[in-house]
């Protein structure tokens, strides 16, 4: 490895640690300002924590250090020391920052002048909160946007707010899902776990309004938008589509041998990957060269190729 190499790999990791800062930052905003304050428990490391906070006063940061411990072992031995290691970082960050931007610590540090507009009664207990009581569902999804953001940018810097995102990681890497979808499927367990030890239908809804949201702003800020289109087309003007696409939409495109089902004649079938913009324009050029052709236009989740960037996350890069 040369030193331009070098160069560029540690330039590389420099903009990844910065990013995770500023990912552990809405993470912590998330939890300190919108959604500990009402006790809307997402599930994971950090809504246990929260929980834990509600019954104890323990420091939710903290308690995330003491909870995220064992969790990774198991992030180096089945995803890899790279992964390991931005997520003790990423870690650290999250709940160093959570309680950072605590409202209370920040009226300490004199960021805060007038905390006691900050300050709520809620059925006799004392809340200090960014929003009023009457603004709970603001509050819920403010806080559930700015939680998908962190997690969402946390990953796509390769780092992890850690807790329940190393086995959501580990889940993505081997199933091939979604980011959203892993971390779906850990919450849920965790959100009815708590609602049946508190016996509070309510932390189960407001779990998981938090839960649809945040998964959603998640595959948002780590894969990008779903924006590619791929497309079949069944025509007897196969050539005359093909080179349309070719010179007005620089596509390629794959010539498949098929066999009509209802006649049983040879056909040509057009296969071509686009962006959802251009399908309109794929429309307009089918329609023109054959009316009677058949176009059936899908979702593909990720390409890799020419023209294309991928919306795949190497985890252990």
């Amino acid at each position: 490895m040369n030193k331009t190499d070098r160069r560029a790999i540690l330039s590389r990791e420099i903009q990844r640690c910065i990013g995770m800062i500023f990912a552990a930052a809405l993470f912590g905003i998330a939890y300190s300002w919108f959604l500990i304050p009402y006790n809307i428990a997402p599930g994971g490391v950090a809504g246990i924590s929260q929980i834990v906070f509600r019954f104890t006063g323990f420091r939710v940061g903290m308690t995330m250090i003491a909870l995220n411990i064992p969790l990774f072992v198991v992030s180096f031995v089945f995803i890899g020391r790279s992964f390991g290691g931005k997520s003790i970082y990423g870690m650290l960050l999250t709940a160093i920052l959570t309680d950072f931007f605590n409202l209370q610590n920040l009226a300490k540090l004199g960021l805060i002048e007038n905390l006691q507009r900050f300050v709520h009664n809620v059925d006799g207990r004392t809340v200090i909160a960014m929003l009023d009581p009457q603004d709970i569902y603001l509050s819920a999804i403010a806080g559930s946007v700015l939680l998908g953001l962190g997690i969402g940018l946390m990953f796509r810097f390769r780092g992890s707010t850690g807790g329940t995102d190393i086995p959501v990681a580990l889940i993505k890497q081997k199933a091939g899902l979604s980011i959203g979808t892993c971390y779906w499927l850990v919450e849920t367990l965790i959100i009815f776990s708590v609602g049946l030890l508190f016996q509070d239908l309510k932390l189960v809804i407001w779990g998981y309004v938090n839960l649809f949201i945040t998964t959603k702003i998640t595959d948002l800020a780590s894969e990008g938008l779903p924006y590619i289109k791929g497309v079949y087309i069944i025509s007897e003007a196969v050539q005359e589509i093909r080179k349309e696409i070719l010179e007005k939409l620089e596509r390629g495109v794959t010539l498949f041998d098929a066999v009509s089902g209802y006649n049983q004649r040879p056909i040509k079938v057009i296969f071509c990957v686009l962006n959802r913009r251009q399908v309109p324009q794929l429309t307009d050029i089918v329609k023109d060269l054959d009316p009677d052709a058949f176009m059936i236009v899908t979702d593909v989740n990720d390409v890799l190729g020419y023209g294309f960037k991928s919306r795949q996350i190497n985890l252990t890069e």
